[in-house]
C-alpha cells in the first residue's frame, strides 16, 4: 500500500494553507536553528587549533562566549519552532476533525446504522491524533534536516574533498535505505488502527446497554469479549512495532558506519598533515551532527508509517458518500402538509438484495389537515415509512409528495423544518433545558418556551429546576421521568411549527395519567397540520380521518375510518368487534 504524494501534498495545503503565517513563523525558526549548528563546529575547530597552536587566552575566552552564545540562541530558536510547530498541528487537526464530523453527521442512516459510535469516535479524534506530527512537523522536519544534511556535505567539501565524497556516500546510503524501508509497518498500523476502532465501538456499545446486560447476567459473556478483542490486538501491535523497529536498528548501524568513516578518513589526511587535528575534530563532528538529521528523517518515517495508517482510514471515511441527493430547489408549501405515496417500495441497504421489501407498493393519499392513522403489528413496516418522509432513507422505486412536491426535489435541510416526528425514543443532550428543546434555534424565544410548557403541564416541572432554563439536562438527568422525557420531545415539535407531525408510538410508555394529560395537547398540536399516528392499539387512532393497515409490508386495507367502521367486511371494524369498540367512539 502506497499514498501518492499529490495525496500527501494535497491534504498539507488543506490544513496549512488557512495557518501559513504560523508555518512561516514555524519553519523560519527551525531553519535558522538548523543554520546555526554548522556555525557551532567551526567555532570548535577555531578553539582547538588556537589552544594547540599556543594562541592567546582572549581569542579563547572570546570563541567560548560565542560558541555559548549561539547554542542559547539556538535553544531559543528550537523552543519557538517546538511552540509554533505544535500551534499549527492543533489548528490542523482540529479543523480536520471538523471536517470529519461535518461529514459524517450529512451521512444517511444506511451507514450509521452498521457503524459503531466507538468505531467512528476513534476515527475522528484517535486517527486524527496520529497526524498531529505530520501536520506540524513532517515536511517543514524532513526539508530543514536534508538542507543540514547538505550543508555538512558542502561544509566538508570545503575542507577536503575526499571528506565531502565519504560523508556524502554515507548520508545518500542512509536515505536510501530509510525511505525503501518507510512503508514496511504501515499494513500492520492500519490493522492496528482497525483493531482500535473495533474495541471502543465494542466498548460503547456494552455500556450503552449495561443496564440490559447486568439485568440479564450477561457480564461474563461481555468480558470474554473484551479478553478475546485484547488478545487479539496485542500481537498486531508487537507485529507494528516490530517492523518499525527495523528502522531504528537500521539507524543505529548507519550511525555507527558514520562514526568508522569519518575516524578513518580524518586519520588517514591528520597522517598525510593534509588537515589539523582541529579539522578532524569539526570532521567527528560533523558526523555526530548528521546523526541527529538523519535520526529525525527515521523518526519522521516512522511517525509517516502510522500517519499513513490512518491517512488511508480518514480518506475512505471520506470516501463514503450519502446515498441521499441533496434535492432540487423547490420550496414546499406553508401550512398543512398533503401526503402522497405512489407506488412506493423501500428495502434496507443490507436488505436490497433480498426479495423481501420493508415496503411494497405502497400508495394513498392523506389530504392537508388530515390526520392518518397507521396500525400493523411489529416490523410491518410503519416507522420505516415515517422515516421516509423525513428522507433518513430514498425508496428503490416510486415517488413521495409533500404538499404536491416530491420530497427528493425539495433541498434536503428543509424537511426537518416541515416536518416534526416523535417516537417513543427520547435523546437528551447535555445541555441546557432551552437548547434540548429548541435544538440551539436562537430565534426561539423564552416567553414561547414558557407558554408551550404550560400547555404540555410541564411548568411545574421547569420552576422545579434550579436554573430554569439553563439547567443542564442530559442522558441520565435525575428527576425526569419517561414521561416527562416523551413531553420534552412534543415541545420541540411544537416549537418547530411543522406542516406534518409523525407520532410513532409517541405515547407508548406513558402511564394512562400522564397519557390522558397530553391527549389536549396532542390535539392542539394537530390543528391545522396534517397528522400520522402510528400505533399498535386503536385507541390511539380515535382521532384519525383515514385508516391505513399495513402487513408485512403491504396495504391490508385503506380507506376513511367512518366508513371501514360501517363495513362489517372490513379488518378495522372487525378489530372493533373484539371489544375494543368502547375506546373508539
Amino acid at each position: 500500500m502506497k499514498i501518492g504524494l499529490r495525496q500527501y501534498w494535497n491534504l498539507l495545503v488543506d490544513y496549512l494553507q488557512p495557518q501559513k503565517w504560523r508555518v512561516f513563523k514555524f519553519a523560519i525558526a527551525l531553519l535558522i536553528s538548523i543554520g546555526l549548528q554548522l556555525v557551532n563546529p567551526q567555532i570548535l575547530r577555531y578553539f582547538i587549533d588556537t589552544a594547540i597552536a599556543g594562541g592567546s587566552r582572549q581569542n579563547l575566552l572570546l570563541a567560548a562566549l560565542l560558541f555559548i552564545g549561539v547554542a542559547v540562541i539556538t535553544q531559543i530558536l528550537i523552543i519557538a519552532a517546538t511552540y509554533y510547530g505544535e500551534n499549527v498541528a492543533w489548528r490542523a487537526t482540529n479543523a480536520l476533525r471538523t471536517d470529519l464530523v461535518e461529514h459524517c453527521l450529512q451521512l444517511d442512516l444506511s451507514f450509521h446504522k452498521y457503524t459503531t459510535p466507538g468505531e467512528l469516535l476513534e476515527r475522528v479524534d484517535g486517527d486524527v491524533q496520529t497526524l498531529s506530527q505530520f501536520f506540524s512537523k513532517f515536511t517543514v522536519y524532513i526539508l530543514g534536516n536534508l538542507l543540514l544534511l547538505s550543508g555538512v556535505i558542502v561544509v566538508l567539501f570545503t575542507e577536503d574533498w575526499r571528506a565531502g565524497i565519504a560523508i556524502a556516500f554515507f548520508s545518500l546510503t542512509a536515505l536510501y535505505t530509510l525511505i525503501n524501508l518507510r512503508s514496511l509497518a504501515v499494513p500492520y498500523w492500519k490493522t492496528y488502527r482497525q483493531i482500535s476502532a473495533n474495541f471502543f465501538g465494542f466498548i460503547g456499545e456494552q455500556l450503552a446497554g449495561i443496564e440490559d446486560i447486568r439485568a440479564n447476567g450477561a457480564t461474563s459473556y461481555v468480558m470474554q469479549r473484551f479478553h478475546k478483542i485484547l488478545q487479539g490486538w496485542l500481537p498486531v501491535f508487537h507485529k507494528a512495532r516490530f517492523a518499525s523497529t527495523i528502522l531504528w536498528g537500521t539507524t543505529n548501524g548507519l550511525f555507527t558506519l558514520g562514526t568508522v568513516i569519518a575516524l578513518s578518513v580524518g586519520a588517514y589526511l591528520w597522517s598525510q598533515n593534509i588537515i589539523t587535528i582541529g579539522t578532524v575534530y569539526l570532521l567527528y563532528y560533523y558526523t555526530n551532527l548528521l546523526n541527529e538529521p538523519i535520526e529525525q528523517i527515521r523518526n519522521q518515517f516512522e511517525e509517516l508509517q502510522q500517519a499513513e495508517a490512518s491517512i488511508y482510514r480518514i480518506q475512505e471515511l471520506l470516501q463514503v458518500q450519502s446515498q441521499l441527493t441533496t434535492g432540487g430547489d423547490q420550496q414546499l408549501p406553508g401550512g398543512a402538509l398533503a401526503v402522497t405515496f405512489e407506488n412506493v417500495s423501500f428495502s434496507y441497504p443490507d436488505q436490497e438484495k433480498s426479495k423481501d421489501l420493508v415496503l411494497q407498493d405502497i400508495s394513498f393519499h392523506l389530504p392537508a389537515g388530515h390526520i392518518l392513522g397507521l396500525l400493523g403489528r411489529t416490523g410491518s413496516g410503519k416507522s420505516s415509512l415515517a422515516r421516509l418522509l423525513l428522507r433518513l432513507y430514498d425508496p428503490q422505486s416510486g415517488i413521495i409528495r409533500l404538499g404536491g412536491v416530491p420530497i427528493n426535489q425539495t433541498p434536503l435541510a428543509d424537511l426537518p423544518q416541515k416536518v416534526g416526528l416523535v417516537t417513543q425514543d427520547v435523546q437528551l443532550f447535555q445541555t441546557t433545558v432551552r437548547n434540548n428543546l429548541t435544538f440551539f434555534n436562537e430565534h426561539i424565544n423564552d416567553e414561547r418556551i414558557y407558554e408551550t410548557l404550560e400547555i404540555l403541564g410541564l411548568s411545574e416541572w421547569l420552576h422545579s429546576l434550579p436554573q430554569g432554563l439553563d439547567t443542564t439536562l442530559g442522558p441520565d438527568s435525575s428527576g425526569l421521568s419517561a414521561g416527562q422525557a416523551q413531553l420534552l420531545a412534543f415541545t420541540r415539535v411544537f416549537l418547530k411549527n411543522p406542516g406534518l407531525v409523525i407520532l410513532d408510538e409517541a405515547s407508548s410508555r406513558l402511564d394512562p395519567i400522564t397519557e390522558k394529560l397530553i391527549e389536549k395537547a396532542v390535539d392542539k398540536l394537530l390543528t391545522g397540520r396534517t397528522g400520522i399516528i402510528i400505533a399498535h392499539r386503536l385507541a390511539t387512532v380515535q382521532k384519525a380521518n383515514q385508516i391505513l393497515i399495513l402487513e408485512q409490508g403491504q396495504i391490508m386495507e385503506y380507506g376513511q375510518r367512518s366508513e371501514l367502521i360501517n363495513n362489517n367486511k372490513s379488518r378495522f371494524s372487525q378489530l372493533l368487534q373484539t371489544g375494543l369498540t368502547d375506546l373508539l367512539s
